[in-house]
């Protein structure tokens, strides 16, 4: 699923007020991680991802592999932020960031 510069910007707007849902800190990308990222994915859709490491390019490399495993579509990052997003098969309307933006 590739976003169009239309949708990418939509999302960004909806994110904008977002605080990070996942830290990624000194362990990396354990499976706790992973599951709670999943978790959130399906909560909420459009998240916030925080990587904490110091080298753009282990960040970058982090980020990527958390889209990979998580079968999430990347929509920005800025530093050493993230906005990721995964359309859930049933949206609760009460959690997704997606639904409650509308």
């Amino acid at each position: 699923m590739s976003l169009s510069a239309e949708q990418r910007r939509e999302y960004r707007a909806i994110a904008h007020n977002l605080k990070p849902v996942i830290i990624v800190g000194d362990k990396g990308l354990s499976e706790g991680l992973q599951e709670e990222l999943d978790r959130a994915l399906n909560d909420h859709e459009l998240i916030k991802i925080k990587v904490a490491s110091q080298d753009r390019e282990a960040r970058q490399e982090a980020i990527e592999e958390l889209c990979k495993n998580s079968k999430a579509e990347l929509v920005q990052t800025i530093g050493k932020i993230a906005v990721i997003l995964r359309r859930a098969k049933k949206p609760n309307p009460k959690l997704s960031n997606l639904l409650r933006a509308k």
